[in-house]
């Protein structure tokens, strides 16, 4: 049986800054940049009372709550205190699968510490995160990655619960189906419609029944309202693609008004771009979001990054645009697989990476 801890940060950005400024540590705070587009990375706890949450536009945020602080975010220090958290989870396994920087799935079924116990090494865990960095970090301890994610937001923050084995029916029985990855608002509205609010529901019911509702997603929904999931950490995983984007302080509508900004985001992408090693670029593309929040991405096959071909890839998406403002404006670069048969004509790629570099090298002169 699977030994999995998920562990997650408690509100990490915003404790960072309250660890950092101790005049934050008793008012409601938003990481973002305190503009009238910006939208916000998180908030602390206090913030989060009053509805305030991840994604919302500092507007919203401050109209819910009229006392919020914005604090411009330091990624390059949560960066640096996410690589000392992976510190930390190395010492008891590195079968370390990372979401993001905050949060990260640890399989310690093989960890001897604590007479193997999961439950003890995650105790440690988090013991070790504020000792160490003065931070809180809340845990889910089950025997796979479906229940930890969801055990760990139980007691939070700075908790933990433990699923065991022989526990899983009964904590599964009467959960919410949204709480599982992949059940969004609109899914659980049409599983309510159909009478599925709960796993119990689910269990009740067929697969059959359920591929009628939401498709391919029955199977798994099916599995997860008994507590199964076999998948097992990925460890390594491979960038499927890279994105650079701007909301804008003001909406704009105009081509050349896009092209402007694209022009920046260009020098932004490339300087990325260059610290990807081994990746094979096979499409680009342009991202529009309007004004309503409604978006549109705009993508053609390439082997590089190609500036001939951002007129026509942002004279489709403003066409689809049908007059509305735009407010958000990206470029977003697609890669290929890495597998075998990427490999068999190792010349031909040779020639194609040459001339990627070659390309990424000039533009940078242009952009200059």
């Amino acid at each position: 049986m699977k030994k999995i801890i998920h562990v997650d940060m408690d509100a990490f950005y915003a404790s960072v800054e309250m660890r950092d400024f101790p005049q934050y540590r008793n008012i409601p705070i938003g990481i973002g940049w305190d503009t009238k587009r910006s939208v916000l990375c998180t908030s602390n706890y206090l913030a989060r009372q009053y509805g305030v949450r991840s994604a919302m536009p500092v507007i919203t945020a401050k109209r819910l709550c009229p006392d919020l602080t914005i604090v411009n975010g330091r990624m390059d220090l949560y960066r640096e205190i996410s690589q000392q958290i992976r510190s930390i989870f190395l010492r008891y396994t590195d079968i370390i699968e990372p979401l993001s920087l905050d949060e990260a799935y640890l399989d310690v079924t093989d960890c001897k510490l604590f007479k193997g116990s999961a439950t003890l090494i995650a105790e440690q865990i988090r013991a070790d995160i504020y000792n160490e960095l003065q931070l809180t970090a809340s845990a889910g301890v089950a025997p796979n990655k479906f229940l930890a994610k969801i055990a760990s937001d139980e007691n939070k923050p700075n908790g933990q619960c433990v699923i065991t084995p022989e526990g899983v029916a009964d904590f599964v029985r009467e959960l919410p189906l949204r709480k599982i990855s992949g059940i969004g608002p609109k899914t659980a509205e049409k599983l309510a419609k159909h009478g599925f609010t709960t796993c119990a529901d689910i269990r009740a019911s067929s697969e059959n029944n359920l591929k009628m509702i939401v498709g391919k997603f029955a199977t798994s929904l099916y599995q997860r309202s008994f507590g199964v999931d076999n998948r097992e950490l990925t460890v390594k995983r491979q960038r499927k693609s890279l994105a650079v984007e701007t909301t804008l302080a003001e909406d704009i509508t105009t081509e050349s008004e896009c092209l402007d900004i694209i022009s920046v985001l260009q020098t932004k992408l490339l300087q990325r771009l260059a610290n990807v090693k081994d990746r094979k670029i096979c499409r680009q593309g342009i991202k529009l979001k309007f004004f309503d929040f409604n978006q549109t991405t705009v993508e053609q096959q390439s082997v590089c990054f190609d500036e001939q071909l951002i007129p026509d890839l942002l004279a489709t998406a403003l066409a689809r645009s049908k007059g509305r403002a735009i407010r958000l404006i990206g470029l977003t670069l697609g890669f290929s697989s890495l597998d075998k048969k990427s490999s068999v004509n190792s010349k031909n790629n040779s020639l194609v990476n040459q001339t990627q570099e070659e390309n990424i090298k000039q533009l940078c002169l242009n952009i200059e």
